[in-house]
């Protein structure tokens, strides 16, 4: 199993490697819930918009009023929260759909359970973007060729959607130098000249949005119409272990989605509660959208990028990963 989840390591992983323990060892089966309990699951999350239905859920009483608790903790990407739920450490994680088909295509046991974010699917006004510094001479994806371009996970989705924007711009991605920085150190990054573009999400968007900086591509629509960016999931053995625990998360999480798409300015306060966004910038955040279920279409147009890009040693079975 180690060498499975080294395999997975398409950037540094920062979830503790002493955490172990199997799935029984984490104090969340579903004993004691009948009976008035509740059940406290930890999740593994990027503090992104992406994953504010979570949180606006815990408050509202979504998951409490199912005898749900989230505990969340937050990593840098995907990548580093697949093994974190794999090892126990996590019942839930929530991470993009290129780290879970990598996951898949390497026969590590996770399952995708409920929807977690999608594009808007509209170029110009999505809530992910190829960004570049106020005055920057890069006005196209093409001009992306021999400059250092940030994305928060090497060899995964936001690499590989900045590859596909360069394409379409009549760029070749293989002169893009990519370098891995986490979200929220981008907009400095940025702004400082340390890289010449950044392959960003919300809240970090609009932070370079308030410097001054502009938007050369949004790749996430480059991939696909209305991309399934993200869901969460959970280990194999945890769903077939606690099957009422999972059902009841689904359950929860679907409210919380409908409730976030439908109440965008309770997403942009809950927001300020787990990142540092100063208000003025919230106000100018570009909310994804939250469907209740995955576009496959999308996600298996993101497969085969994937597979071009030589991210899978084997296509993963979308049919084992999907809900």
């Amino acid at each position: 199993m180690r060498r499975l989840l080294a395999g997975l390591a398409v950037g540094t992983f920062l979830v503790a490697a002493s955490a172990c323990g199997s799935s029984d060892d984490s104090g969340t089966s579903d004993k004691g819930t009948s009976s008035g309990g509740t059940t406290t699951v930890k999740v593994g999350i990027i503090p992104i918009v992406d994953v504010a239905p979570l949180y606006l859920g815990q408050k509202k009483g979504f998951y409490g009023k199912r005898g749900l608790k989230l505990s969340m903790t937050t990593a840098q990407g995907g990548a580093a929260i697949v093994p974190g739920v794999v090892s126990g450490q996590f019942q839930f994680g929530f991470s993009n759909m290129t780290s879970l088909m990598i996951a898949r295509s390497q026969n590590v046991p996770v399952k995708a359970v409920a929807n977690g974010v999608a594009s808007t699917g509209l170029a110009g006004k999505d809530f992910g973007a190829i960004t570049v510094k106020k005055g920057s001479a890069l006005t196209s994806a093409k001009d992306l060729e021999g400059k250092k371009v940030a994305v928060n996970t090497l060899k995964n989705i936001n690499e590989t959607a900045v590859r596909e924007s360069v394409r379409k711009a009549g760029g070749d991605p293989s002169k893009v130098k990519f370098v891995e920085l986490a979200f929220d150190q981008m907009p400095a990054a940025l702004d400082g000249g340390r890289i010449d573009a950044a392959m960003v999400v919300e809240p970090a968007l609009a932070t370079v949005r308030s410097q001054g900086g502009t938007e050369i591509a949004s790749s996430l629509v480059d991939v696909a119409k209305d991309l399934t960016v993200a869901m969460y999931f959970t280990s194999t053995q945890y769903e077939q272990k606690n099957p009422d625990v999972v059902k009841r998360f689904q359950e929860a999480t679907a409210e919380s989605l409908a409730y976030a798409d439908a109440h965008p300015d309770e997403v942009r306060s809950i927001v300020t509660s787990y990142t540092k966004i100063p208000a003025a910038v919230l106000a100018k955040v570009t909310l994804p959208k939250w469907p209740a279920e995955p576009n496959r279409a999308s996600i298996e147009a993101l497969e085969m990028l994937g597979e071009q890009d030589g991210l899978f040693k084997s296509a993963p079975d979308l049919d084992e990963l999907l809900p």
